[in-house]
Protein backbone atom coordinates (compact mmCIF):
# COMPACT_ATOMS: atom_id res chain seq x y z
CA UNK A 1 0.00 0.00 0.00
CA UNK A 2 1.63 3.43 -1.16
CA UNK A 3 0.44 6.93 -1.00
CA UNK A 4 -0.80 8.33 -3.74
CA UNK A 5 -1.16 12.43 -3.08
CA UNK A 6 -3.29 14.69 -5.49
CA UNK A 7 -3.23 18.26 -5.61
CA UNK A 8 -6.63 19.66 -6.22
CA UNK A 9 -6.80 22.70 -8.05
CA UNK A 10 -6.22 22.99 -11.73
CA UNK A 11 -5.26 18.85 -11.39
CA UNK A 12 -8.06 16.82 -9.83
CA UNK A 13 -10.29 19.67 -11.28
CA UNK A 14 -10.18 21.95 -13.98
CA UNK A 15 -10.25 25.38 -12.36
CA UNK A 16 -8.65 26.99 -9.19
CA UNK A 17 -11.21 26.20 -6.35
CA UNK A 18 -9.74 29.53 -3.89
CA UNK A 19 -10.06 31.71 -7.19
CA UNK A 20 -13.62 30.30 -7.74
CA UNK A 21 -15.20 30.44 -4.35
CA UNK A 22 -13.78 34.25 -4.35
CA UNK A 23 -15.64 34.31 -7.69
CA UNK A 24 -18.92 33.38 -6.28
CA UNK A 25 -18.88 35.51 -3.16
CA UNK A 26 -18.30 38.09 -5.86
CA UNK A 27 -21.25 37.28 -8.33
CA UNK A 28 -23.69 36.76 -5.47
CA UNK A 29 -23.04 39.98 -3.68
CA UNK A 30 -22.29 38.14 -0.21
CA UNK A 31 -18.81 40.65 -0.22
CA UNK A 32 -17.84 44.07 -2.20
CA UNK A 33 -17.80 42.26 -5.54
CA UNK A 34 -15.96 44.83 -7.86
CA UNK A 35 -13.30 45.63 -5.13
CA UNK A 36 -13.15 41.52 -3.89
CA UNK A 37 -13.14 40.29 -7.57
CA UNK A 38 -10.36 42.47 -8.82
CA UNK A 39 -8.08 41.62 -4.84
CA UNK A 40 -8.96 38.09 -6.25
CA UNK A 41 -7.63 38.26 -9.56
CA UNK A 42 -4.65 39.86 -8.55
CA UNK A 43 -4.17 37.03 -6.04
CA UNK A 44 -4.65 34.34 -8.39
CA UNK A 45 -2.04 36.10 -10.71
CA UNK A 46 0.69 35.98 -8.21
CA UNK A 47 0.21 32.15 -7.24
CA UNK A 48 0.60 31.67 -10.81
CA UNK A 49 3.40 33.98 -11.01
CA UNK A 50 5.25 32.27 -8.03
CA UNK A 51 5.23 35.87 -6.07
CA UNK A 52 2.44 34.88 -3.76
CA UNK A 53 2.11 36.11 -0.08
CA UNK A 54 0.59 33.26 1.50
CA UNK A 55 -0.16 35.48 4.81
CA UNK A 56 -1.48 38.43 3.44
CA UNK A 57 -4.24 35.91 0.43
CA UNK A 58 -4.95 33.64 3.63
CA UNK A 59 -6.66 37.22 5.37
CA UNK A 60 -8.02 38.47 2.27
CA UNK A 61 -9.70 34.96 1.32
CA UNK A 62 -10.48 33.99 5.22
CA UNK A 63 -11.93 37.32 6.53
CA UNK A 64 -15.36 36.79 4.60
CA UNK A 65 -15.62 33.32 6.40
CA UNK A 66 -15.85 35.28 9.61
CA UNK A 67 -18.78 37.60 8.78
CA UNK A 68 -21.36 34.61 8.94
CA UNK A 69 -22.82 31.51 10.88
CA UNK A 70 -21.51 28.24 9.44
CA UNK A 71 -25.32 27.56 8.49
CA UNK A 72 -25.37 29.94 6.44
CA UNK A 73 -21.71 29.00 4.82
CA UNK A 74 -23.01 26.04 4.15
CA UNK A 75 -26.10 26.36 2.45
CA UNK A 76 -23.55 28.85 0.33
CA UNK A 77 -21.10 26.27 -0.06
CA UNK A 78 -23.92 23.80 -1.82
CA UNK A 79 -24.87 26.30 -4.18
CA UNK A 80 -21.11 26.84 -4.92
CA UNK A 81 -20.78 22.99 -5.02
CA UNK A 82 -23.39 22.97 -7.72
CA UNK A 83 -22.77 25.97 -9.74
CA UNK A 84 -19.31 26.59 -10.11
CA UNK A 85 -17.54 23.06 -8.80
CA UNK A 86 -19.57 20.26 -10.41
CA UNK A 87 -19.09 22.25 -14.36
CA UNK A 88 -15.12 21.47 -13.39
CA UNK A 89 -15.25 18.39 -12.59
CA UNK A 90 -12.94 15.81 -14.79
CA UNK A 91 -13.79 12.61 -15.95
CA UNK A 92 -10.32 11.36 -16.38
CA UNK A 93 -9.51 12.80 -12.70
CA UNK A 94 -12.09 10.03 -11.59
CA UNK A 95 -10.49 7.27 -13.43
CA UNK A 96 -7.05 8.17 -12.17
CA UNK A 97 -8.55 8.20 -8.52
CA UNK A 98 -10.21 4.57 -9.42
CA UNK A 99 -6.64 3.39 -10.35
CA UNK A 100 -5.09 4.19 -7.31
CA UNK A 101 -7.97 2.42 -5.39
CA UNK A 102 -7.64 -0.60 -7.02
CA UNK A 103 -4.01 -0.08 -6.24
CA UNK A 104 -5.06 -0.50 -2.52
CA UNK A 105 -3.29 2.99 -2.05
CA UNK A 106 -3.95 5.45 0.72
CA UNK A 107 -5.53 8.62 -1.31
CA UNK A 108 -5.08 12.05 0.11
CA UNK A 109 -6.06 15.52 -1.33
CA UNK A 110 -2.98 17.90 0.06
CA UNK A 111 -4.07 21.87 -1.16
CA UNK A 112 -3.39 25.31 -0.34
CA UNK A 113 -6.89 25.96 -0.38
CA UNK A 114 -8.37 25.93 2.90
CA UNK A 115 -10.61 22.99 4.18
CA UNK A 116 -13.90 24.65 4.26
CA UNK A 117 -14.01 25.42 0.39
CA UNK A 118 -11.66 22.09 -0.39
CA UNK A 119 -13.54 19.32 2.59
CA UNK A 120 -16.71 19.26 0.41
CA UNK A 121 -15.25 18.91 -2.95
CA UNK A 122 -13.00 15.44 -1.43
CA UNK A 123 -15.91 13.93 -0.78
CA UNK A 124 -17.27 14.61 -3.85
CA UNK A 125 -14.11 13.15 -5.14
CA UNK A 126 -14.56 10.37 -2.58
CA UNK A 127 -11.15 10.62 -1.25
CA UNK A 128 -10.90 10.20 2.37
CA UNK A 129 -7.94 11.91 3.73
CA UNK A 130 -7.69 15.86 3.22
CA UNK A 131 -4.64 18.01 3.99
CA UNK A 132 -5.44 21.09 3.34
CA UNK A 133 -4.80 24.78 5.12
CA UNK A 134 -7.16 24.84 8.17
CA UNK A 135 -9.33 27.89 8.41
CA UNK A 136 -9.99 28.74 12.32
CA UNK A 137 -13.04 28.03 14.40
CA UNK A 138 -13.87 29.20 17.61
CA UNK A 139 -16.98 28.60 18.89
CA UNK A 140 -18.65 27.11 16.02
CA UNK A 141 -17.59 30.30 13.82
CA UNK A 142 -14.33 31.11 11.54
CA UNK A 143 -12.30 33.73 12.65
CA UNK A 144 -10.79 34.31 9.73
CA UNK A 145 -7.71 33.35 10.74
CA UNK A 146 -5.46 30.40 9.31
CA UNK A 147 -4.46 27.19 11.58
CA UNK A 148 -1.28 26.13 11.72
CA UNK A 149 1.29 25.66 9.15
CA UNK A 150 -0.16 26.78 5.54
CA UNK A 151 -0.21 23.62 3.29
CA UNK A 152 1.48 25.65 0.35
CA UNK A 153 4.74 25.12 -1.11
CA UNK A 154 7.28 24.00 1.45
CA UNK A 155 4.16 23.77 4.00
CA UNK A 156 3.10 21.08 2.10
CA UNK A 157 5.75 18.93 3.39
CA UNK A 158 5.31 19.76 6.79
CA UNK A 159 1.40 19.22 6.80
CA UNK A 160 2.74 15.53 5.32
CA UNK A 161 5.02 15.07 7.89
CA UNK A 162 2.93 15.60 11.01
CA UNK A 163 0.49 13.26 9.38
CA UNK A 164 3.12 10.47 8.83
CA UNK A 165 3.85 10.87 12.84
CA UNK A 166 0.36 10.27 13.20
CA UNK A 167 -1.08 7.48 10.44
CA UNK A 168 1.43 4.10 10.11
CA UNK A 169 2.43 5.28 5.94
CA UNK A 170 5.65 6.17 5.03
CA UNK A 171 6.48 8.01 1.92
CA UNK A 172 8.03 4.65 -0.11
CA UNK A 173 6.88 4.07 -3.33
CA UNK A 174 4.49 6.98 -2.69
CA UNK A 175 3.07 9.45 -5.69
CA UNK A 176 2.46 12.84 -6.31
CA UNK A 177 0.23 14.25 -9.11
CA UNK A 178 0.06 18.15 -9.59
CA UNK A 179 0.07 20.62 -12.10
CA UNK A 180 2.00 23.62 -10.52
CA UNK A 181 6.06 24.50 -9.75
CA UNK A 182 4.15 25.49 -6.37
CA UNK A 183 4.69 22.17 -5.76
CA UNK A 184 7.97 21.36 -6.74
CA UNK A 185 9.67 20.97 -3.00
CA UNK A 186 6.76 17.93 -2.41
CA UNK A 187 7.06 16.61 -5.55
CA UNK A 188 11.06 15.94 -5.36
CA UNK A 189 10.14 14.08 -2.34
CA UNK A 190 8.22 11.49 -3.93
CA UNK A 191 8.97 8.63 -5.62
CA UNK A 192 6.75 9.12 -8.51
CA UNK A 193 6.22 12.70 -9.13
CA UNK A 194 3.75 13.35 -12.27
CA UNK A 195 2.73 16.67 -13.77
CA UNK A 196 -0.75 17.10 -14.31
CA UNK A 197 -1.84 19.56 -17.32
CA UNK A 198 1.72 21.62 -15.82
CA UNK A 199 2.25 25.42 -15.98
CA UNK A 200 5.09 26.29 -17.94
CA UNK A 201 8.10 25.75 -15.43
CA UNK A 202 6.43 22.60 -13.94
CA UNK A 203 6.62 21.14 -17.93
CA UNK A 204 10.04 21.91 -18.13
CA UNK A 205 11.08 20.87 -14.78
CA UNK A 206 9.54 17.38 -15.58
CA UNK A 207 10.68 17.01 -19.15
CA UNK A 208 14.02 17.15 -18.00
CA UNK A 209 13.61 14.85 -15.04
CA UNK A 210 11.88 12.66 -17.60
CA UNK A 211 8.52 12.85 -14.88
CA UNK A 212 5.75 11.78 -16.36
CA UNK A 213 3.05 14.63 -18.12
CA UNK A 214 -0.50 13.87 -18.14
CA UNK A 215 -3.80 15.27 -19.02
CA UNK A 216 -7.07 14.89 -16.96
CA UNK A 217 -8.50 16.85 -19.73
CA UNK A 218 -7.92 15.94 -22.97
Amino acid sequence: MALALFDLDNTLIGGDSDHLWGEFLADNNRVDAEAHRIQNDIFYQKYRQGTLDIQAFLKFSLEPLSRYPLTTLKTWHTEFMSQYIKPVMLPKAFELLDKHRLRGDTLIIITATNDFVTQPIADALDVPHLLATSAEKKQNRYTGKVLGTPCFQEGKITRLNNWLRENPHTMENSFFYSDSFNDLPLLNRVTHPTAVDPDLRLKTHAQKNNWPVISLRT
